[in-house]
């Protein structure tokens, strides 16, 4: 093997322990420590603590205040403790473990902090997204040849080593300051300094990995970015071998894996004693009939409130799908210079769909309207960034500048109203066009544009299939969801997770129209699915800020008018009942709920505009009927299943391969953030710096910050909001189909034997008894079963036979 390939091989192999970071305009939610999931998660943490200095597990304050609360069960954390080896008092335990620390960290090496400020500003130069008015010389070349040229002008460089004569190749490069190390020690040494800047490395590594417009027009290499950082540690002096020092256990981990294990076990607890007493009640109900309207939202936590409301209002029926509703896509909306991606990250897209006019009229008064603003906002930022006009701009305009700030910062409410006002007038997107679904023959890049119908029919079919579907209302609606707030460098966070930081609009738009297909509909047909001929599918999106749905009804015909009056009317009410209770869940009186989610949307000093996603920590899958009429406190993802119609297990695997992933990924990007956020997290929001459009600064310079800030996940600086859990799944399906999946799936399979997540199964063939997974495709009954029901759990599923 040559050096070449050698390099690139230990290159690869040490970047796995530092993860993804998406850019901030598309945050997605990852666990921090992906690269760690094929060991023990105690394991992981304490390795990943080595490397990165974050701690694993929530504070003993944390525990405290969870038993305090009544969050963890005695009786579980007596057993718990005692099978740990711990017999004293949980208070006096939790004393010792809060006395425990690390040792103290010796001085920071100089060497390479001067390393990491030079490499931070011209990462930052060169890694803009847009943001700069004066970019970064020759990044068309590639980072290192771009650092390259610029090196010999940078001041912060000294003019020794390597640096003064740099080669033409990064290979070269790292290969000349490596001559001196072993083979042996290159992993080791590239795994320490990809984990010295983590933010910036996990950036780098997506954006290589996407290849995107930005990593087409600038690409930068993780062994790019390593030859310039040899380089400049070369020129300093830096000692770069690696650390020899094994890990030493730390005395608090096992006492808090303890605490850890009984606080989600008895939250799992409850939640598992739902599903099963639900179950056995679905067993015995009658569910025939037709609803008002169905309405499938995101399985995002926070649709289960949402869903509760509309539920409670009125006959209808809602199931849970992930976000993206099946379409692996790459949209470009109207008047938009580039696609996202617009499904999980776990998946690569596999169609573009653009927005196309489709109303000439109300797409020239939207061309005009927005045509002024963003002239009006070309000129004031044209006027901001010259140096010639700037002084003068800010004596003219400032006191205009300081009347907006303070009516932002007082009267928020009255300033949103004057922007829905203005908002209204100019028209949305969906209102003159329709997404491009039809297949033109023809790519945009490397994809497909449009849907060919065997296309159409099979993401149809599958998504009827995942949330067992049999029986369709009038009007079917595909929901996908949104935020809403003001001056947040992370709201895209607050966004689908599943279409990649994006709203979800748009792929509830395409499924929409895939089902409104006559072609379609008459392949469904033959599939066994009697879509009703006056069923009528159409799209929507949940504002999570203000909880509102808004319906995109434009072709709805006028049979169904009654139909859609009565949906928007108990949607008003369902956002008023659900803005109560939000509002509540952040200490304002219910009565304003609606006006407060409001105020904190438009209110640009407002540092919680929503909770999001904190709170999560249960994922259940199976029918609604199954947690319909249950306060789940907004704190589980919600998957439709039914068992009965999936007699070959295919839809439950798609379910465990892809959303059970991807819910396990939003999960540890919480629970790490919580319990570090200096180093899993990105600190307050009050002291961010957005750099380059790509991420955010604690302050003015350093590595980018990995994860959610501190108001996203804290009540108060010592009082998590989040409770640090790991994820509990719950499936309602036969236990032997569940095994099935998980046998050809050793990645998932690993994920449970690692402990990085927890999975039951409440098995309705057997008396609707539970069944907790162990280890190596192993299971243990949750509690015993009376006689009788053992009796009659012998016989098998039919479904099954």
């Amino acid at each position: 093997m040559s050096t070449e390939s050698t390099i690139h091989d230990s290159i690869d192999t040490a970047a796995t322990t530092v993860g993804s970071l998406w850019p901030i305009h598309s945050f997605v939610t990852a666990n921090p420590l992906a690269g760690f999931e094929d060991r023990p998660f105690s394991e992981a943490v304490a390795q990943a603590s080595e490397l990165l200095g974050g701690r694993g597990y929530p504070s003993a304050e944390t525990f405290r205040a969870a038993l305090e609360r009544g969050q963890i069960d005695p009786e579980i954390l007596d057993a718990e403790l005692s099978e740990a080896g711990y017999e004293s008092d949980p208070e006096i335990l939790l004393d010792r473990l809060a006395e425990v620390t690390d040792a103290a960290d010796s001085d920071s090496d100089t060497a390479p902090d001067r390393v990491d400020q030079v490499l931070t500003k011209w990462l930052s130069a060169f890694l803009d997204e847009g943001s700069a008015h004066w970019s970064m010389p020759n990044r068309e070349a590639g980072f290192y040849t771009a650092f390259r040229g610029m090196a010999e002008h940078d001041g912060e460089i000294p003019d020794e080593g390597i640096i003064t004569a740099l080669p033409e190749t990064p290979t070269e490069t790292i290969e000349t300051v490596l001559a001196s190390y072993p083979e042996s020690q290159w992993v080791h040494i590239f795994e320490e300094q990809l984990a010295a800047l983590p933010g910036w490395t996990g950036l780098i590594k997506q954006r290589a990995d996407d290849e995107n417009e930005w990593q087409s027009a600038c690409p930068i290499t993780l062994a790019g970015y390593l030859a310039a950082r040899l380089a400049l540690l070369d020129a300093v002096g830096a000692d770069i071998a690696p650390s020899n020092d094994s890990i030493d256990p730390d005395p608090a981990a096992e006492l808090a894996g303890a605490f850890l294990r009984a606080w989600e076990a008895t939250y799992r607890g409850d939640l598992v004693e739902t599903v099963a007493t639900e179950s056995q009640s679905l067993a015995d109900s009658d569910s025939s009939g037709r609803p008002d309207a169905q309405l499938v939202f995101c399985i995002d936590t926070r649709s289960e409130l949402i869903r509760r409301h509309l539920e409670a209002v009125g006959d209808y029926e809602t199931h849970g799908y992930a976000g993206f509703f099946g379409i692996p896509m790459e949209y470009q909306g109207y008047d938009t210079d580039v696609s996202v991606d617009a499904c999980p990250p776990i998946l690569d897209p596999q169609h573009h769909v653009t927005d196309v006019p489709t109303d000439s009229e109300t797409q020239k008064s939207y061309d005009r309207l927005s045509g002024i603003r963003e002239t009006a906002d070309e000129i004031v930022e044209t006027l901001e960034a010259n140096a010639a006009t700037a002084y003068g701009f800010v004596e003219t305009a400032g006191s205009g500048y300081g009347l907006a700030l303070a009516a932002r910062t007082l009267v928020p409410g009255r300033v949103q109203d004057l922007f829905d006002a203005a908002g209204r007038s100019v028209p949305d997107d969906h209102e003159f066009c329709d997404p491009l679904v039809h297949h033109q023959h023809t790519y945009t890049g490397d994809l497909p544009v449009g849907l060919t119908t065997d296309e159409k029919v099979e993401y149809a079919a599958t998504a009827f299939d995942l949330m067992g579907w049999e029986t369709f209302s009038r009007l079917v609606v595909f929901t996908g969801h949104a935020s809403e707030t003001t001056n947040n460098p992370y709201d895209s966070s607050l966004d689908c997770g599943a279409c990649a930081g994006n709203p979800g609009g748009p792929n509830a738009r395409v499924l929409a129209e895939i089902c409104n297909d006559e072609e379609v509909r008459a392949a469904l047909r033959d599939r066994g699915f009697e879509i009703p001929a006056d069923t009528v599918f159409l799209a929507g999106e949940h504002n999570t800020t203000t909880a509102e749905v808004d319906l995109y009804d434009s072709d709805v015909p006028e049979s169904h008018a009654d139909d859609l009056a009565q949906l928007r009317a108990d949607l008003a009410t369902t956002r008023e009942n659900a803005a109560a209770e939000r509002a509540e869940s952040m200490g304002v009186d219910g009565a304003s709920g609606v006006s407060e989610t409001e105020r904190r949307a438009a209110d640009w000093a407002e540092t919680r505009p929503e909770w999001g996603l904190a709170g999560n920590a249960g994922f259940v899958i199976g029918p609604r009927e199954l947690t319909s009429g249950v306060d789940l406190d907004g704190r589980a993802f919600l998957h439709s299943y039914d068992w009965s119609t999936d007699p070959d297990g295919e839809a439950l695997e798609a379910i465990l391969t892809g959303p059970m992933v991807v819910t396990q990924w939003i999960n540890t990007q919480y629970y790490f953030s919580t319990v570090d956020n200096a180093v899993y997290g990105s600190g307050s929001k009050v002291t961010h710096n957005p750099v380059g459009n790509v991420g955010v600064y604690q302050g003015n310079g350093g590595d980018l910050m990995t994860g959610l800030p501190l108001q996203s996940l804290m009540a108060a600086d010592d009082d998590p909001y989040h409770q640090p859990l790991r994820l509990s799944t719950v499936i309602h399906a036969p236990v032997d189909r569940v095994t099935d999946v998980l046998a050809d799936h050793a990645e998932l399979a690993d994920l449970l034997d690692n402990n990085w997540l927890a999975l039951t199964v409440v098995d309705p063939t057997q008396a609707h008894r539970a069944f907790e997974y162990e280890h190596d495709l192993e299971w243990s009954p949750v509690s015993a079963l009376p006689e009788a029901d053992v009796a009659e759990s012998t016989s098998p599923a039919a479904a099954d036979d």
